[in-house]
């Protein structure tokens, strides 16, 4: 499908080349000029101090998670109205601290959310692993408070380190949840059945394990795994099929977005498209092991994806279906489309399909900073957080 580009206004060569220095610092509207010949509107609504998720209310207000241990209720117009009180108590180290905070579907009836965050062990305080809980959501003018709390989900086991721990959480179009729980840094328990660590977790929003999972009847944390072999995964969304897409942090390159089929093998970390940053290589790459399920796409140098939606929105009409990533060391907004082609050898790996969903890069949107996380607005905008303190909360809208 020929997909328009929005009309630029006409900007200098030395403009250009200081647009991403320039939007660093200011707090005004800016136009970004982008790789493939598009240009976005970006407007700076709100600062924030290590931002790590946001999630729109049904009135248009939003919330944001700091990750150590503050949730916003912002405005409609993205300022902010005040703090949620009684939050999960969480030491932020590393990578660890409060995390994603989704809407149970049924929330304009229960006011239910369900947030991720880091929990330590209260007898070794170097062990950690990630919780997910659900509560009841309280709102007021100028902020709110989360009430009925409970732990439905944990990393199993706690282990040393303050990485990889994942806790993207997104609700799947069966009403179930779905969260992602990375691989701790620790290589091996993501091919560990009996540990959920490197693995895609599907449980009802009550936190129990569904039938329908594919080793349902085996017992204890297996019950609940919907997928497995993956890495450091911090974005995931589902597109207007009802496919589950999910990034993950590859080692030295490697980056991928996978389609996550029920069941599969990721290959982590017997395969990569990267090598270990000691450089030793693994045992092969995707291609060299058909039995693993392979990328949509991947990316060497890396882009440390974190953040991700299929955008359906009107505002830009002629992406519809692409998957927009926030990138943390690649300090950009990267777009993605999907193709569908046949399998030249059909059932290759022991699969049954006859099509393969692949993936370009279409666009890199770029200002300097690093991208934690991407939302889709009620008004078809795409709102990005910017990482670490001060990262900002920033508005993009096609360009006049």
């Amino acid at each position: 499908m020929l997909k328009r580009t929005f009309s630029l206004a006409t900007v200098s060569a030395a403009a250009l080349a200081c647009a991403p220095f320039s939007f660093a610092q200011e707090t005004e509207a800016l136009e970004i000029l982008s790789s493939d010949g598009a240009a976005l509107m970006a407007t700076p609504l709100e600062t924030f101090d290590s931002p790590w998720a946001m999630t729109f209310l049904p009135d248009g207000r939003a919330l944001v998670t700091e990750m150590a241990g503050k949730i916003w209720l912002l405005n409609a117009d993205g300022s902010k109205a005040g703090e949620i009180t009684n939050v999960p108590v969480v030491t932020k180290r590393n990578q660890g601290g409060l995390g994603d905070i989704i809407l149970h579907p049924d929330f304009a009836q229960n006011n239910t959310v369900f947030l991720s965050y880091v929990e330590r062990d209260p007898e070794d305080d170097t062990l950690s692993g990630a919780a997910v809980e659900k509560a009841v959501l309280t709102l007021t003018e100028a902020g709110g408070a989360l009430e009925d709390r409970e732990v439905i989900w944990r990393q199993s086991q706690k282990v040393p380190g303050n990485g990889h721990y994942g806790m993207r959480l997104v609700v799947a179009p069966d009403g179930n949840l779905i969260i992602t729980s990375s691989e701790r840094q620790k290589f091996s328990p993501a091919q560990n059945m009996d540990m959920n660590l490197g693995k895609i977790i599907r449980v009802t929003t009550d936190g129990e394990p569904l039938e329908d999972n594919p080793f349902y009847g085996s017992g204890g944390v297996t019950d609940t795994i919907w997928s497995l072999g993956h890495r450091n995964m911090l974005g995931a969304a589902f597109d207007g099929d009802g496919q589950l897409w999910v990034h993950e942090m590859g080692p030295s390159g490697g980056d991928e977005l996978n389609l996550i089929l029920k069941g599969e093998n990721y290959g982590y970390p017997i395969v990569s498209n990267g090598e270990h940053y000691n450089g030793k290589q693994f045992f092969g790459n995707h291609e060299d092991f058909p039995i693993y399920e392979n990328p949509a796409i991947s990316w060497t140098p890396v882009i440390s994806p974190a953040g991700l939606i299929i955008y359906d929105g009107e505002a830009f009409a002629d992406w519809q279906g692409d998957a927009f990533i926030g990138g943390l060391s690649s300090q950009a907004l990267i777009r993605v489309e999907f193709q569908q082609t046949p399998l030249d050898n059909q059932g290759a790996g022991g699969k049954s399909s006859t099509m393969e969903t692949t993936a370009t890069e279409a666009a890199r949107y770029e200002w300097g900073k690093r991208v934690r996380e991407v939302e889709q607005g009620p008004d078809g905008a795409i709102y990005v957080l910017e990482d670490e303190d001060g990262g900002r909360l920033i508005r993009l809208e096609p360009a006049e």
